[in-house]
């Protein structure tokens, strides 16, 4: 620790540059109250400093103040301690040997200032801690210290009647992934997308009458019903694909996944966003896999994205980070890859299920398109409505078929290199690999259809709170075996 560095042990607060943004982001959470209270002050009579309106100003700044005199945090005796609160106090503790990872966020505004938060993840959100507004270059070296690689004491060297530990090696970087902006076509093919779709079509059936397209009257001057909605149809999908590529850019921009080694581990980090730029770091005990996803657009595209399975994390999309945004297949295979140490588990080909698991694939996906058709064949021929019902009637079956067809295709497992390889899905095809020495635990379930075709789905539970890896609709028999192959003896003791 430099001289200019402040002690950790001591208790420390927050940067004095936030009292410059808690009250502008505390002003902008009160805007519309504020806004309120100006229309209101406009129209009474009475001094300046008795206005409504500066009151509806001075409590944001008040707050932003309040709160950065009542946060402190330290470090001590092996743990992280963040205080808060005025009339209630509250202390929030971690041990640092539970922190699991480490993000760093620095809005527009905090990196004018210079400044950065901190979240610090520790396996159960009711303990995770959160500095927001530490000194970029304070935040990067409390990351550096949270997320150290060992905590084993180096060896020690003598010098005369003196033993001190001898120092350790300098960490070496090196860079994985950096992002390719003609990465961002795969955008439009994502779910933001549709998202960005939804939400231009709602907007535009809220506008009011006079700013809406009138189809009948472009119809009345000669454009024709077909062409107008060819016209909206190609409009539509510009500006969605424009504000989808825009958003990818900005979220991703300055992308690098680079590896820090040590001689005792290794983490992960993960930097990345043009106005708010992000920083997350795990280390290499935490990573006990990755995930491939590949959406039904991205596929076709040949690109998918990748997240890995980070361990003692709980809470809903807490137990992933994001390693690659949607990218060429082949790239984030590599990316993969390089993050197992393994090359062969995101390409190795895999082991199929089985006839019994392709049998539920086409029933599950067939037979209720088959009804759906079969009633609107029904409401045809008893003539309660026109013959329009027979499209579905024949559509629905044949996209059944096909997505029959695709889950079987893409239902798969292997164990290769050590990693348990689990592939399913069709309109979202995921690929996990799991490292064998993570698995903590086997869930072997069955629903009364799958008991009766012999199947049972197959469960790799790992210390991730909601993260597993399923292998859906193995014959039983197989699934034992497959079970004992990865984590021999954990499964085989409970079954007599």
């Amino acid at each position: 620790m430099s001289a200019l560095e402040p002690d950790p042990t001591t208790w420390q607060r927050l940067d004095r540059r936030m009292l410059l943004v808690h009250p502008l982001r505390e002003l902008l959470r009160f805007l519309p109250f504020v806004l309120g209270l100006l229309v209101f002050g406009s129209t009474t009579d009475g001094p300046v400093w008795l206005r409504w309106e500066l009151l509806g100003v001075a409590v944001p700044v008040v707050l932003g103040l309040l709160r950065y005199l009542t946060t402190s945090y330290r470090i001590l005796d092996g743990r992280v301690e963040l205080r808060r609160g005025l009339l209630q106090r509250h202390v929030l503790t971690a041990q640092l040997d539970r922190v699991r990872t480490v993000d760093t966020t620095a809005t527009l505004l905090q990196r004018l200032l210079g400044l950065a938060s901190v979240k610090i993840g520790t396996g159960s959100a009711e303990q995770d801690l959160d500095l927001d507004g530490l000194r970029a270059t304070r935040s990067r070296a409390l990351r550096a210290e949270l997320l150290r690689e060992s905590t084993e004491t180096p060896p020690a060297v003598e010098q005369g009647e003196l033993v001190v530990p001898a120092p350790a090696p300098p960490p070496t970087s090196r860079t994985v992934l950096q992002l390719d902006p003609s990465w961002a076509r795969y955008a439009p093919l994502t779910g933001t997308g549709l998202l960005i779709a939804g939400t231009l079509i709602g907007v535009w059936t809220q506008l009011p009458g006079p700013l809406r397209l009138d189809p009948s009257g472009l119809a009345s001057s000669g454009l024709g019903g077909p062409l107008l909605a060819l016209v909206g149809m190609v409009a539509l999908a510009v500006v969605v694909s424009g504000l989808a590529v825009g958003g990818y850019l900005v979220n991703n921009w300055g992308l690098v996944l680079r590896h820090e080694a040590t001689p005792t581990g290794g983490t992960w980090h993960l930097s990345r966003g043009l106005t708010t730029t992000r920083e997350t770091s795990a280390d290499d005990e935490r990573v006990a896999g990755v995930s491939m996803t590949e959406p039904l657009g991205l596929r076709l595209a040949g690109a998918a994205r990748l997240e890995s399975i980070v361990t003692g994390l709980s809470g809903e999309g807490q137990s992933a980070m994001e390693l690659s945004p949607p990218a060429p297949r082949t790239v984030v295979a590599g990316v993969a890859g390089e993050v197992l140490g393994r090359p062969a588990p995101p390409t190795v080909a895999l082991v199929r299920h089985g006839a019994a698991a392709v049998r539920r694939r086409w029933t599950r996906a067939v037979l209720p398109p088959l009804v759906l058709g079969a009633g609107c064949v029904a409401l045809v021929l008893t003539g309660t409505t026109g013959a329009w019902p027979l499209v579905p009637a024949v559509i629905a079956p044949l996209l059944g078929v096909l997505l029959a067809v695709d889950r079987s295709r893409a239902l798969g497992h292997a164990l290769v290199e050590g990693h348990l390889v689990a592939r399913s899905g069709s309109l979202l095809r995921r690929r996990d690999m799991l490292d064998t020495t993570h698995v903590i635990g086997w869930n072997l379930t069955a629903t009364w259809f799958q008991r009766r075709a012999g199947l049972t789905t197959l469960v790799a539970t790992t210390a991730g709170g909601r993260q597993s890896v399923r292998l859906l609709d193995l014959p039983e028999a197989r699934a034992v075996q497959l079970a004992d192959a990865a984590v021999p003896g954990l499964l085989a003791q409970f079954r007599h």
